[in-house]
């Protein structure tokens, strides 16, 4: 209950990737590290393991039946969104990602100009917010919108930690965090619905992500529930991860200058004085790597479960139906027999050339198999263009609220408020002067 996150990976290293059952009574509990078995469950048996249960049942509330259900309604969800979220189609919106990402960045300068600082989670969740409503709604939804809407989404996800720590307790018995969570469903809903209610003849003729989903539900006869299911999951697996990320960020490269310091000479190159564009990305490979390091030890989507829907072999342990499966890339990111120095930040692990040695499953921190996040791609272009745009302009500063721990929310992000400040880059200081 105090730190269940790391508890999985003390598990995960002690067992040396070995099935562990949690002692917590039935339906029975296992801890699923090793990347053979995380491969099994994910890819190899994948039907087998289904997105149901005690552990699905809280996010259930929240998500409904989306892409990130299971069954006939993520079958139906896969296939109208997975074109929409391919890594060519992602591409084709870079520039203009790249632009809502410097606007929104250029707007931290009173920060600067003032010495205030600021909460890092609420804010960067602000701009990836900006960014995902100008690229993926067209704009539809407006930023007093937006800004109601991530708040939401951020209170839903700490919420629910009560009901992921004791997903066997009814719904008849209150727990905190159950009035939180219901309070925050409702804001979204508040948000999302009136959305998709709009504008009818400006989504028929629209290119936009949001568009082309509710036309495709349209032509299906879907009804406004599952419209809204679709847009709540979208909108979580194109902000979330990147959001969360970037708030361990700072923390992370305040205890580790020399990484930092790679970082500003790198952007100092490739983007100078900016602004940010989408033809950068390819030269932030140092970026990228810094990046990925961070979605090694601090993964946004920390918990994959799973229900086995029939009997299966694991690693020679037999898994009874009906049995839970807890899968964490945090925990199997830290096994000594995949990473050397597992507990270390070492961007150089994902330099050109060492990634193809590894084992598929010892990464997997967007999951994997026919389940894989969508969003991935949209990660892999917004985080680096607003890193990039960020430390163009300012160099930021951690002020106090250390040491950070995971939260076990539903993504992974920190238990304590990340306050930041910002100091201009210093070739814009030279430049004032």
């Amino acid at each position: 209950m105090r730190d269940p996150v790391n508890m999985l990976a003390e598990l995960g290293r002690e067992s040396a990737g070995g099935i562990v059952r949690l002692p917590v009574g039935t339906p029975s509990i296992y801890l699923v590290s090793h990347p053979d078995d995380v491969q099994h469950v994910l890819r190899g048996n994948w039907e087998n393991y289904q997105r149901q249960g005690m552990f699905w049942r809280p996010l259930q509330r929240l998500l409904g039946a989306s892409v990130l259900d299971d069954g006939a309604a993520w079958q139906s969800s896969r296939e109208i969104l997975q074109p929409l979220f391919t890594a060519r189609y992602v591409a084709s919106l870079a520039e203009q990602m790249a632009a809502a990402v410097d606007e929104r960045i250029a707007e931290l300068e009173p920060y600067a100009a003032a010495g205030r600082s600021f909460d890092a989670g609420e804010e960067l969740a602000d701009v990836v917010n900006q960014t995902v409503i100008k690229v993926l709604f067209a704009g539809r939804l407006s930023r007093e919108g937006g800004r109601r809407l991530s708040p939401a989404y951020d209170r839903a996800a700490r919420s629910i930690a009560f009901r992921l720590l004791l997903p066997s307790m009814p719904y008849s018995v209150r727990l905190p965090g159950d009035r939180a969570f219901m309070d925050a469903v409702q804001r979204i809903d508040d948000v999302v619905l009136p959305m998709i209610r709009q504008d009818r003849d400006r989504r028929r003729s629209g290119t936009d992500v949001f568009s082309a989903l509710v036309r495709a539900r349209e032509e299906q006869g879907a009804d406004e529930r599952q419209v809204r299911d679709d847009v709540v999951s979208v909108y979580g697996a194109a902000a979330e991860s990147t959001a969360t990320t970037l708030t361990w960020l700072w923390a992370t490269l305040a205890a580790h200058p020399e990484v930092a310091s790679g970082l500003y000479e790198e952007v100092g190159r490739v983007v100078g004085d900016g602004p940010v564009r989408a033809s950068h990305l390819p030269e932030l490979r140092y970026t990228k790597m810094v990046l990925q390091e961070l979605m090694r030890l601090r993964p946004a989507g920390w918990l994959f479960p799973r229900m086995a829907k029939r009997a299966d072999l694991v690693g020679g342990v037999q898994i009874e139906a009906g049995a839970q499966v807890l899968i964490t890339p945090y925990a199997t990111h830290r096994l000594d027999e995949f990473w050397e120095r597992p507990l270390e930040f070492d961007p150089e692990r994902f330099a050109p050339g060492r990634q193809e040695r590894r084992h598929r499953y010892a990464y997997f921190p967007f999951g994997g198999g026919p389940h894989q996040c969508l969003g991935r791609h949209l990660f892999d272009m917004a985080a680096p263009l607003i890193v990039a745009a960020l430390l163009s302009r300012f160099r930021p500063v951690v002020r106090g609220g250390g040491p950070f721990t995971p939260a076990a929310a539903g993504s992974l992000r920190p238990k304590e408020k990340v306050e930041l400040a910002l100091v201009r880059a210093p070739h814009l200081l030279r430049g004032a002067l």
